[in-house]
């Protein structure tokens, strides 16, 4: 193939629509058919990060002390670097022979270096001065192409910033849970800063608490997190390689997000995306947060902090639905503080509240995750008890009973006790949700009749 024939078809290929992948390889094999080019590498000098960068391979990193980083280095002003040594083509030459075993061709933006294609040669390879012509007109060609591929390249990591703004901005709209949303922002995180490891730390009883990923074993970070005052911008350490973005609300520190490598530094690049997202992640967390307490608030009794009636009241429908379509056991539980009325009348109603906390806790502490209490209304309580049947409610209601009866509760300079009753019945696939606690609520008052603190079991069943 003649050296217009060369040219033609290397400007059919630049002319297509292809990465910096399938660029180097389609050189690759028209140089095949005018020289024995064994291998060909394309690389870009990055100014942001000081990095050389095969962009024909996911644009990593080469290190500094690599041939290509040298060449780089050597080749300013020449034409060539061949066998390690560098040419610049006078005028006027004849036609000079090499016997060539690599090559470094510069690519130019704006009259400067930006980048190189290296070749490397089979064993015994000779080039003459019109295939290193050749080569210059092709580094010019490649030189524009390459400026294409790497705005093509820069623009889509702006859109996939903006994307990743964006989608930390909209996981409050549909989530609120911190538990659920923090590994979605560590995961949106990751995927865009890639090149490094991110963590997200969250602060909870003055300790940083890793939340996303499931460990970190560095040391380093730990030591970094420490050194965080409400007052920093970030912390970089480890030759850069780590940096610590404190996720803050209110003039406080309330998480942070690391990044960290093992190979490269945080180029000012990272840094600056890293802030934005992190502030964006900062405002998302702290909207969830608000958002559960709004929530909360609806949901729970603010005086004990169990499920409000009309909470109990929804999920006592949703679990009446899954019984019935499994055909699973389950027991509701009536239980009304002993003389309650006694208690406010004597003490003062703020001492009827910490009898309510106080019997409220107990009830939580001696339920299993899946079971489901709630403030009824006044000194009643009602709970449901999933996948239980009677004989095993009745254990669950004595244990609770005997805890209640053993527990003080202290009022200023007076400590007092109090007992429960409860009613107890199990679920029939031919009745309602209503009709359960109407049942529970009958063994409740029989066990009030018969002397109290006690439980009584639904004879309906």
């Amino acid at each position: 193939m003649d050296s217009i024939q060369f040219l033609i078809k290397i400007s059919d290929l630049l002319a297509k629509p292809i990465d910096a992948g399938e660029l180097a390889d389609g050189i690759k094999q028209l140089l095949q058919e005018v020289a024995a080019v064994k291998n060909l590498y394309i690389y870009v000098f990055d100014n942001v990060t000081n990095t050389m960068r095969n962009c024909a391979e996911n644009w990593n990193i080469i290190p500094d002390d690599s041939n290509a980083y040298q060449a780089f280095k050597d080749i300013k002003g020449e034409d060539f670097i061949i066998n390690s040594k560098a040419y610049k083509i006078p005028a006027h030459v004849g036609d000079i022979s090499f016997k060539i075993q690599s090559l470094f061709i510069p690519t130019t933006k704006d009259g400067q270096d930006f980048g190189l294609i290296e070749m490397e040669f089979e064993d015994g390879t000779t080039v003459n001065m019109e295939f290193l012509s050749l080569m210059k007109i092709l580094s010019s060609q490649i030189s524009l192409k390459l400026q294409n591929i790497v705005l093509n390249e820069q623009s889509k990591i702006n859109v996939d910033f903006h994307d990743s703004m964006k989608n930390i901005a909209k996981i409050i709209e549909t989530q609120y849970e911190l538990n659920y949303i923090v590994p979605l922002i560590g995961e949106m995180l990751d995927r865009f800063i890639s090149d490094h490891l991110i963590y997200v730390f969250l602060k909870q009883d003055g300790e940083f608490r890793l939340v996303w990923p499931k460990a970190c074993k560095d040391e380093r970070i730990y030591e970094v997190l420490r050194e965080l005052t409400p007052e920093t911008e970030y912390i970089l350490t480890n030759n850069d390689k780590i940096g610590a973005f404190p996720l803050a609300s209110e003039g406080e520190i309330t998480g942070c997000i690391v990044a960290r490598s093992t190979l490269d530094k945080l180029s000012k690049r990272d840094i600056s995306y890293l802030e934005q997202l992190t502030r964006q992640s900062a405002i998302t967390i702290n909207r969830a947060n608000t958002y559960s307490k709004v929530l909360q608030y609806a949901t729970l009794d603010a005086l004990t902090n169990l499920n409000n009636r009309r909470q109990f009241e929804t999920r006592l429908k949703q679990e009446i639905a899954i019984t019935k379509r499994q055909n699973n056991p389950l027991c509701a539980m009536m239980i009304d503080i002993d003389f309650f009325k006694k208690v406010n009348d004597t003490y003062g109603h703020a001492s009827g509240d910490e009898v309510l906390r106080t019997v409220a806790s107990v009830i939580k502490a001696q339920l299993r995750e899946s079971d489901i209490p709630a403030r009824y209304g006044g000194e009643e309580f009602a709970v449901l008890l999933p996948y239980t049947h009677i004989e095993e409610a009745k254990i669950v209601g004595e244990r609770l009973r005997k805890a209640v009866e053993e527990t003080t509760v202290q009022l200023d300079d007076l400590t007092i006790n109090v007992t429960i009753s409860m009613g107890l019945a199990e679920f029939t696939q031919d009745e309602t949700g209503e009709e359960l606690f109407e049942r529970a609520d009958k063994a409740l008052y029989e066990a009030k009749e018969s002397g109290r603190n006690r439980v009584c079991i639904s004879k309906n069943v």
